[in-house]
């Protein structure tokens, strides 16, 4: 699993990834515009396998 910031502003889109949902909740708290915070889940990750 992946943490991704999509981040909305004036000048531009970006993105930003996360291993963990705690640096990444921390970069969420402190961005400027409008911003989505996703959970990326690869279900072809081995954790997943059964």
């Amino acid at each position: 699993m992946m943490w991704i910031i999509t981040l909305y502003s004036k000048e531009a889109i970006k993105m930003f990834e996360f291993d963990t949902k705690e640096e990444a909740v921390k970069a969420y708290q402190n961005m400027d515009g409008h911003a989505f915070l996703s959970n990326i889940i690869y279900y072809n990750d081995p954790c997943f396998a059964s």
